[in-house]
């Protein structure tokens, strides 16, 4: 019974030993294990985030864009909110999608982060260099930081840490400056190139989220570059449903394990486990959250077709008069549409136009260059027109 004992042992020793692996970066060591459930996970990813499939959870190639930009929004909104931006989900979309101007350091930070999140999507197939990761800290923390100067600059000194504001606990002291630039270094090719024994681009995705915490390059905006590396590689890497997932906001709503399994990393001699494990459960929970806001927006697309009976209006002037139906006090604009719809400002105000011409609309003139948008008062009678 001992003997079997041992051998028993041995076999879940050798078993561990051919799943685990190691990574390393500069003169510091990470190991990771591929659990079953990583692999399994791994496997469902690759069968519906992946690959050049089209729509597979039905979403229309008209609405692709919408989806898309609705994503970034949430993705850029509840990243800051987790770095301390303290506003509305409500607010920070109306301030997108209205084009209006920041009013404070949180506004900021959100619309820092939503340029951030286009500029990936245009240079996803681009390598990350020193360069590119400075220029992404700097677009993600311009004019957010206490001082100016370390907008898009590695940290100079070794006056840095992660602290627990709950017990002024400090939690984590990242590598030395004089090590940045190898770690760096051995980052931007480890992003850049397969190595020869096969790493999954999703755990290699969620190593590189973790280790620019880790490493903690600069003096503030780490874990907001972090996340937007992490969102990088994913879609260089062909994962083209990222684009619609908005996993920091499922990471938000569970902080404390995120910072959580940063530390259990830590401790546990960096085994990259803990992270890997925690990072794919909130993907799974942000493609269950994607496929029910689909579902949702879906049957708001279908409430809206039955505007589209009326001679001259096209999808988008329905989806416009289902805004205002379902919302009678709704101010609406140009550049809120052409934010929404991704149109050009031609586009957007022929659009609304056509609506004031249609009586369903009113224009308030709000300065000689700016007009507003509001609910017709013969709005209801021209419905009945079209009895409906």
């Amino acid at each position: 019974m001992k003997l079997l004992t041992i051998n028993t042992l041995a076999q879940v020793d050798l078993q561990l030993g051919l799943r685990k692996k190691d990574v390393n970066f500069y003169s510091y060591n990470f190991h990771y294990v591929i659990t079953d459930y990583i692999q399994k996970s791994l496997h469902q990813f690759d069968m519906h985030i992946g690959g050049t499939l089209g729509s597979n959870i039905g979403i229309t190639e008209t609405d692709k864009t919408k989806f898309i930009i609705s994503s970034i929004m949430e993705e850029a909104i509840s990243s800051s909110q987790m770095e301390g931006a303290n506003t509305t989900r409500k607010k920070a979309k109306e301030m997108i999608e209205q084009d209006k101007k920041p009013k404070n350091k949180s506004e900021k930070m959100i619309l820092n982060n939503f340029i951030t999140m286009k500029y990936i999507v245009q240079h996803k197939s681009e390598d990350l260099t020193p360069e590119n990761l400075l220029y992404i800290h700097k677009l993600i923390t311009s004019n957010t930081l206490d001082n100016i100067e370390d907008e898009g600059k590695f940290r100079e000194n070794n006056d840095v840490h992660v602290v627990n504001h709950a017990n002024i606990e400090i939690v984590h002291t990242p590598p030395l400056q004089s090590d940045l630039k190898n770690l760096i270094s051995d980052l931007c090719i480890f992003f850049n190139t397969d190595s020869e024994e096969f790493i999954h681009p999703i755990i290699k995705g969620c190593i590189i989220h973790f280790m620019i915490g880790w490493i903690h390059p600069f003096t503030d905006g780490n874990g907001r570059t972090a996340r937007a590396i992490f969102y990088w590689y994913m879609l260089k890497k062909g994962y083209w449903l990222t684009e619609y997932l908005s996993i920091s906001r499922i990471i938000k709503d569970t902080k404390s394990q995120y910072e959580k399994a940063y530390l259990y990393t830590e401790i546990d001699e960096n085994d990259l486990t803990y992270f890997i494990s925690y990072h794919i459960k909130t993907m799974e929970k942000a493609f269950v959250a994607l496929k029910e806001y689909i579902n949702h927006k879906q049957k708001e697309v279908f409430q809206a077709a039955k505007f589209m009976k009326i001679p001259g209006v096209n999808d988008r002037m329905a989806q416009i008069l289902k805004i205002i139906h379902d919302d009678p006090d709704r101010i609406l604009n140009t550049k809120e549409m052409e934010a929404r719809f991704n149109v050009s400002n031609y586009t957007a105000r022929t659009d609304l136009k056509s609506l004031v011409e249609l009586g369903f609309l009113e224009i308030i003139q709000v300065n000689k260059q700016k007009q507003n948008f509001v609910k017709s008062s013969d709005f209801e009678n021209s419905l009945k027109k079209y009895k409906l």
